[in-house]
C-alpha cells in the first residue's frame, strides 16, 4: 500500500537489481577515491598520522576515545565504539543532546574527542563545542578538505584540531535522488575502521591476540577456545612504545 491507501506500483525485479547496483556502485566510487585521497593527499595523511598519535597517547595516560555523532553518523560512531573497544581502546560514544543534559561528565583527563559530521556544522555538534575541553584534542571525521573551513575548528587550537577528510565524489541527492546518508556513511565506516585498526596495530605487539581475548562468544570464541589461546585480561600484551 502506498502512503495515501492506494496500490504500490509494482517495481519489476530488473529495475530493482539496477537500483541495487548503481547504489553499490556509487559507493564503491567513493571508497576508491578515498583510498585514493589517503594515499596521496597530505592533510590527509597528516590527519590520520595526528590521529593515530593523540589516540594512542590517551590510551596510554589512562584515558579514553570519545566519540560524538547525531543521526546517521552517530550509528557509525557507535560501531567505531564497538570496533575500538574490540581492541582494547578504551571507548565511548557521546550523544550530543545528552552531553548537555549531564553527559558531559563522561569526559575526563586525558580524552581524545572524535566527532562524526558529513557536513561539519550539524547544529547539535556545534552547540556542544563551547563545553568541550579547549585543552583536548578534537578529531573530525568530515567532508572538508582543509581544517581551516570546518566550523568544528573555528574557536579550537589549530595543534588539537585534526581532520580526517571524508569526502564523497557525487552528493547522495545527485546519485539517488534523496539525501539519505548512504554514500557518506559508507565511506566515513571505513576511515574509521580504519582508524581503528592504526591504532590497534600502533598500540598491541599482536592486535589479532587482545581482539580474540575480548570475544569469548560466538563463533570468534569458539575459535579462540579451540586455538588454546591466553585470555588474560583479555588476551592483551602489553602496549609498545609510543
Amino acid at each position: 500500500m502506498s502512503d495515501a491507501g492506494g496500490p504500490i506500483e509494482e517495481i519489476s525485479g530488473k529495475d530493482a537489481l539496477a537500483t541495487a547496483l548503481s547504489v553499490i556502485g556509487t559507493e564503491r566510487d567513493a571508497l576508491t577515491q578515498l583510498e585514493g585521497l589517503y594515499a596521496s593527499d597530505d592533510i590527509a595523511q597528516a590527519g590520520l598520522a595526528n590521529s593515530v598519535n593523540v589516540i594512542t597517547t590517551s590510551i596510554c595516560s589512562g584515558g579514553k576515545l570519545v566519540v560524538v555523532g547525531v543521526g546517521k553518523s552517530g550509528k557509525i560512531g557507535q560501531k567505531v565504539v564497538a570496533t575500538m573497544n574490540s581492541f582494547g581502546i578504551r571507548s565511548a560514544f557521546l550523544h550530543p543532546t545528552e552531553a548537555l543534559h549531564g553527559d558531559l561528565g563522561m569526559i575526563g583527563e586525558n580524552d581524545t574527542i572524535l566527532v562524526i559530521t558529513f557536513s561539519g556544522r550539524t547544529p547539535e555538534l556545534l552547540n556542544l563545542l563551547p563545553y568541550l575541553p579547549l585543552d583536548m584534542a578534537l578529531i573530525a571525521v568530515t567532508s572538508h578538505a582543509t581544517p581551516s573551513t570546518c566550523p568544528l575548528f573555528e574557536s579550537r587550537s589549530p595543534h588539537l584540531s585534526i581532520l580526517l577528510p571524508a569526502p564523497i565524489p557525487t552528493s547522495e541527492v545527485d546519485s539517488f535522488g534523496v539525501a539519505a546518508p548512504t554514500t557518506s556513511t559508507t565511506v566515513a565506516l571505513a576511515l574509521t575502521d580504519a582508524l581503528a585498526m592504526a591504532v590497534a596495530r600502533r598500540l598491541h605487539l599482536d592486535p589479532s591476540v587482545v581482539f580474540q581475548g575480548y570475544h569469548p562468544g560466538g563463533t570468534i570464541g569458539i575459535s579462540h577456545r579451540a586455538s588454546g589461546l591466553s585470555s588474560t585480561n583479555g588476551g592483551n600484551p602489553s602496549p609498545v612504545e609510543i
